[in-house]
């Protein structure tokens, strides 16, 4: 009995979930490298006839040759059976638009080259006709005007279908805020550019008129009809394994019927669903909102839940699952609600907010946590307690909003973002939208501009104030959480984390050692800046085994980067 386990023990391993994304990633990346490399020889188009023609051999050179072919027609067989088979495991048809949306473009593929596919590279191999731009261009725009219309759908479907791949696969990634408006550029002028091209070149061969026919028009005869049977051919099985696919679901849906499990949730709803949904899959069909970011696929932990009952019911997490969470470090009693199926009743409750409706005002974006090296600015009024004694409410108020606002326009302008006003303190995020050495920098900045603007300041209100604002500033950079957190009217993108707790701590000690700005050694030896100027010492931090090594700007003095560039600038 132990050999059929250990002969099945590899076949699991290889079709464990984990290794089906990366061979779905992998097929989708060769054949998205083919369609790009195919659309922009036909951007050459615009050039000249001759230009795209001179460039289609070395294209052929890549896709034509054994390997090229074994990769890209691997990559069509293993993308649309792994199509099939993530249509097959799927639970319920209840699922987000924009996964329905992608779907169907994905099935519409076929559909819409099959014949184009055929007519080409088939045609070629089986008559030797030469599928030259000549060739296609002739057939699509002069001969059969409905098949180029056709084809022209058929580009902005497969273009927008890999496009919103790509889209799901790397809007996660730390790096993508910067790049996505460069590769927004891309994806909307390669298939403009690639459709223009074509244009340009069917109107090309229409004013050149029509070829003589073939020498062998009769054998060429006989393989049209072959083309035609084959074409039919792949619409008849291409419909037939989709019939397939819900056959096979309904008759595992009849089945399940007998053997249904109940999902209950903290809030008292009961969903009965056949074993082998997961959590996820089972609050889409009951109704019930359920925050699931990356869509259901484990790169994220966004749907994770709490088991508080059942827990002799629950497989034990796949590799997916497992990484993400023992990266969050999660108690056995927690999984991720889109890898978890049930072998028999449980109770459970999402640990993040199940009804986004009821969080977000409409409109308002949802930015899932993530991890991103930032640098953090704490500013704050010194003795403003002493400051506000005696004034009237409205005076407080104008005092702060004037504050405020030097504040804000100084962290603006260095190209921070203002988080959060708490009472007379400010604090500010620098790296959301770019590299930790910038953001630096940018910290590094503002903080000089807002001693720079604190002493104009300080001017305009000498009648107003019997002593001069003086402020406290701290400055730390490292790894935060930055996401959307709040509620409804006040949620707003913002850090948590050491990172953000060590830079308040800073603007603390700014105070203690009676200093303008204390700003951490990581900084300064990130930003680049020269600040050898200033003093250095060692501060302890709760929480942190070793000292702190901070620069001291005392009161009175600016920080001195204004006239002076990074050391890589400069050079």
């Amino acid at each position: 009995m132990a050999a059929p386990q250990l002969s099945q023990a590899p076949v699991r391993r290889l079709l464990s979930d984990r290794n089906l994304r990366t061979a779905r990633l992998v097929s989708g990346m060769v054949l998205m490298s083919f369609v790009t490399m195919h659309l922009m020889n036909h951007a050459l188009l615009l050039i000249s006839l001759p230009a795209a023609e001179t460039m289609r051999p070395w294209f052929l050179l890549i896709w034509r040759n054994p390997l090229g072919t074994v990769a890209l027609y691997g990559s069509v067989s293993v993308h649309f059976a792994l199509a099939l088979l993530s249509l097959y495991r799927k639970r319920g048809l209840i699922m987000p638009m924009r996964e329905i949306f992608q779907i169907v473009l994905g099935f519409a593929i076929p559909l819409l080259i099959a014949e184009h596919v055929i007519g080409t590279r088939v045609f070629h191999t089986l008559t030797g006709v030469e599928d030259s731009y000549r060739y296609v261009l002739r057939t699509l725009w002069v001969a059969s005007p409905i098949g180029g219309v056709r084809q022209s759908v058929a580009t902005i479907v497969i273009w927008v279908h890999g496009c919103l791949g790509l889209y799901f696969w790397l809007r996660y990634r730390h790096w993508y805020p910067r790049v996505a408006p460069w590769l927004l550029i891309v994806a909307v002028l390669v298939p403009v550019l690639a459709l223009l091209g074509f244009v340009e070149g069917g109107r090309t061969i229409a004013s050149i008129g029509a070829t003589p026919p073939p020498i062998n028009a009769p054998v060429i005869a006989a393989d049209k009809q072959i083309k035609e049977m084959l074409i039919r051919s792949v619409y008849l099985g291409f419909g037939g394994l989709l019939a397939g696919v819900f056959a096979l679901r309904a008759l595992r849906a009849y089945r399940e019927r007998r053997n249904l499990i109940e999902v209950r949730y903290s809030d008292g709803h009961v969903v009965r669903v056949a074993r082998g949904y997961s959590v996820l899959e089972a609050s889409r069909v009951g109704g019930i909102p359920h925050y699931a970011v990356c869509g259901g696929k484990g790169r994220c932990s966004t749907c994770r839940i709490k088991v508080s009952e059942g827990l002799e019911n629950l497989p034990s997490p796949n590799s997916v699952e497992q990484a993400t969470l023992k990266r969050l470090g999660a108690d056995p009693d927690v999984r991720l609600a889109c890898q978890l199926r049930p072998t028999g009743n449980v109770s459970v409750t999402p640990l993040l907010v199940p009804d986004r409706n009821r969080l977000l005002l409409p409109g308002q974006p949802v930015i899932p946590g993530r991890e991103r090296e930032v640098a953090v600015l704490f500013c704050d009024i010194r003795n403003f307690t002493g400051l506000a004694d005696h004034r009237l409410p409205f005076d407080i108020v104008f005092l702060l909003n004037r504050y405020f606002a030097m504040v804000g326009k100084a962290v603006e302008q260095a190209g921070g973002r203002m988080d959060k006003f708490i009472g007379d303190g400010a604090m500010a995020l620098f790296g959301v939208d770019t590299t930790n050495v910038e953001a630096c920098r940018q910290a590094l900045a503002a903080a000089a501009a807002i001693i720079r603007d604190l002493e104009q300041l300080n001017d305009d209100l000498a009648g107003e104030i019997s002593s001069p604002l003086r402020v406290a500033i701290g400055i730390h950079a490292g790894p935060a959480i930055v996401g959307a957190m709040g509620y409804r009217d006040v949620m707003g993108v913002t850090a948590v984390g050491d990172t953000v707790n060590i830079a308040s701590r800073l603007e603390l000690a700014a105070k203690e050692f009676n200093a303008t700005v204390v700003v951490s050694e990581t900084v300064v030896q990130l930003s680049g800046l020269d600040l050898s100027t200033l003093e250095i010492c060692d501060i302890d931090i709760r929480g942190r085994a070793l000292p702190l090594k901070v620069r001291v700007v005392p009161q009175g003095t600016t920080l001195p980067i204004a006239a002076q560039k990074p050391a890589a600038d400069a050079a």
